[in-house]
């Protein structure tokens, strides 16, 4: 297992090793020791989701409040996807950056998206399906969105792609309609605790702040 840290602090890319021969392949998205090495605690899987995409579906940005919060681990089962990870956490020293990871179900790399993030993906062809772990269970009360194509935040999607948004993300505010408005999560908030009440971080690495 091959580990990146986003250039969204607290956020890490995965890469596992696969194992082919005639039949087919086996594969192991999530590796705990992997995770913990890079993370500094277990992922506490309370659900599991799975979405199935044709091309041009971008969905997000979302993002759940911060207290209680939402962990993710996400990653592709089929098809093509690239994937967007977008600090909004108010305080933090990468708000407003993002990171971008081509995810397809040949190399099956998986994003960790942590508490106060938000998160989006588009489909890169039909039939693309996406398989999410996430820390709690949905509750619509406190999911949120943020316009995808916000030229503030600036995320590069393929202009060759035609975009299908949902209702709601279509009309999703901008980055700073949602600080103004009070909706974006703070960051001390999400440092106080990790997923399931773990201590956010890893417990041997200091904070870093990434430059401009």
């Amino acid at each position: 297992m091959r580990t990146r840290e986003l250039a969204v602090a607290g956020g890490f890319e995965f890469t596992p090793d696969i194992h082919s021969d005639h039949r087919g392949l086996f594969v192991s998205p999530l590796q705990d020791e992997a995770f913990v090495a890079a993370v500094g605690h277990r992922f506490p899987v309370a659900q599991t989701n799975h979405s199935r995409s044709a091309r041009g579906v971008l969905r997000g940005l979302h993002f759940t409040a911060t207290p209680p919060g939402q962990a993710k681990y996400v990653y592709c089962a089929r098809g093509q996807a690239l994937d967007a990870v977008v600090d909004i956490r108010v305080g933090s020293p990468t708000f407003g950056r993002w990171d971008l990871v081509k995810m397809d179900s040949e190399s099956f790399r998986a994003v960790y998206i942590p508490d106060g993030l938000a998160h989006a993906f588009l489909a890169l062809e039909d039939d693309t399906v996406m398989s999410y772990l996430v820390s709690s269970a949905y509750q619509a009360e406190l999911e949120h969105a943020i316009d995808p194509l916000d030229p503030a935040i600036g995320l590069p999607w393929p202009s060759e792609v035609e975009f299908r948004l949902s209702a709601r993300d279509t009309v999703a505010p901008s980055l700073a309609e949602a600080e103004a408005q009070g909706m974006l999560p703070k960051y001390a908030d999400c440092l106080s605790a990790g997923p399931a009440g773990e201590p956010a971080g890893h417990p041997d690495r200091p904070a870093v702040r990434l430059g401009d």
